[in-house]
């Protein structure tokens, strides 16, 4: 048996209890939902897994006796998997001999509970895991953010990107790619000072942020350049979005040179229902699209649909 919530909520961390006894179900999801907590419970090591990579917890509470695969399994993989290793398990088991806690450490187990455990400190236990967690989360974000921008860097981009496509194959979703490179660049360095390149960036930056869904993800690729990954986006609709960007950005005036406006080009490639699309290849088409925009004329968005025909391109507004 496993239990969800009926409704997940985002603001409360997500605490996973691993545990074949149902009452121990029971008395853990009432009593630390004081705590501001989501309890998920699973009543076998194999289900507790599956719920772990499907919800990705803050924590996890794990018994050691279960039938099936036992607790010190379902923590060996849990620390083998890259998404998961970084997730605080709490041992909360019967067996409280010292070799099966420096088993469970040497596993990378957090802590150790032995039961029957008091629940005024079990809970003090859970605070002091979460708060860890959420600053190991914090420190590994900011590892990922671009500190011109605040939008998320190459790396994450990279990581993204893969398990977006590979998410589109699986579940046939649409997904687009935008590659965006700010036109002049260098001149716009060259004559106004890298201080007036460097306020160019970070409007766009403002702007994409603003202007993308909260589903879509805004990356600073490098230098001038940005991409946009927009799940659930045909290529179509992505291109529609672009060239709003592209339009809100070209009638902007800037104090530094007001004579002088900053337009973009913008390639984007992207299916409509899936496709089994390698995640390099799918880049190198929406680079090649750039390509097409700046050779062009620069000033505009070339969209192509890598699962069917090409799409028009949308010229600039002017």
């Amino acid at each position: 048996m496993n239990t969800l919530p009926a409704q997940l909520n985002d603001s409360k961390p997500l605490v996973l209890l691993v545990d074949d006894c149902v009452v121990l179900h029971r008395l853990l999801t009432l009593r630390l939902s004081a705590e501001s907590l989501e309890v998920i419970v699973a009543d076998s090591g194999e289900k507790g897994l599956a719920l772990a990579k499907e919800y990705h917890p803050a924590l996890i509470l794990l018994d050691l006796e279960m039938p099936g695969m036992d607790g010190f399994e379902v923590l060996r993989v849990i620390k083998e998997d890259a998404d998961l290793r970084d997730v605080p398990v709490i041992v909360v088991s019967g067996l409280g001999g010292a070799e099966d806690k420096v088993t469970a450490f040497d596993l990378g187990a957090h802590d150790f509970v032995t039961k029957p455990f008091n629940l005024a400190e079990l809970r003090a236990r859970v605070r002091a895991a979460l708060r860890m967690y959420s600053l190991l989360q914090m420190l590994s974000q900011r590892a990922q953010l671009d500190g011109l921008t605040g939008l998320w860097n190459r790396a994450y981009f990279d990581s993204q990107w893969e398990a977006e496509v590979a998410r589109s194959a699986r579940h046939g979703y649409p997904l687009s790619l935008g590659m965006i490179d700010i036109d002049h660049f260098k001149s716009i360095n060259d004559t106004y000072g890298h201080p007036a390149g460097d306020a160019v960036i970070q409007v766009l930056a403002k702007l994409l942020a603003a202007e993308i869904r909260q589903s879509d993800v805004a990356c600073r690729y490098g230098g001038e350049e940005f991409a946009v990954i927009m799940p659930s986006t045909p290529p179509d609709e992505a291109g529609k979005m672009c060239d709003r960007i592209r339009g809100h950005l070209e009638s902007l005036r800037w104090a530094r040179h007001p004579e002088r406006s900053v337009t973009i080009s913008i390639g984007v490639a992207g299916v409509g229902n899936g496709a089994a699309v390698p995640a390099k290849s799918w880049l190198e088409a929406a680079d090649q699209r750039l390509y097409v925009a700046k050779q062009s004329g620069r000033n505009r968005v070339v969209v192509a649909d890598i699962g069917g025909p090409s799409l028009p391109r949308l010229a600039n507004a002017g």
